[in-house]
């Protein structure tokens, strides 16, 4: 737990499906949180003259946005099968 909230435990109900569906807005939404903490993190450490340590966070914070766009993709796909009656 960090932050006030468990990454076990996210209160999710109903079908298997709408389980996934939850639990992938809800992953997306908590990176963009730590994405903006990183990026935060990454504008202190420049500041303090870290320029280095600063651009691999950035580089870090860059690799994590790319995996959240594919984790709401995912979303998507399951989101248009839902509308569409597949899954």
């Amino acid at each position: 737990m960090h932050d006030g909230h468990s990454h076990h435990d996210h209160g999710h109900k109903g079908s298997a499906k709408n389980k996934e569906r939850i639990l992938l807005t809800y992953m997306a939404d908590h990176n963009r949180h730590h994405a903006e903490e990183l990026a935060s993190l990454a504008q202190t450490l420049e500041q303090q003259g870290r320029g280095e340590a600063a651009g691999l966070i950035e580089q870090a914070r860059s690799h994590f946005n790319q995996g959240n766009d594919l984790l709401c993709a995912a979303l998507n796909l399951l989101e248009e099968s839902s509308e569409g009656g597949g899954e």
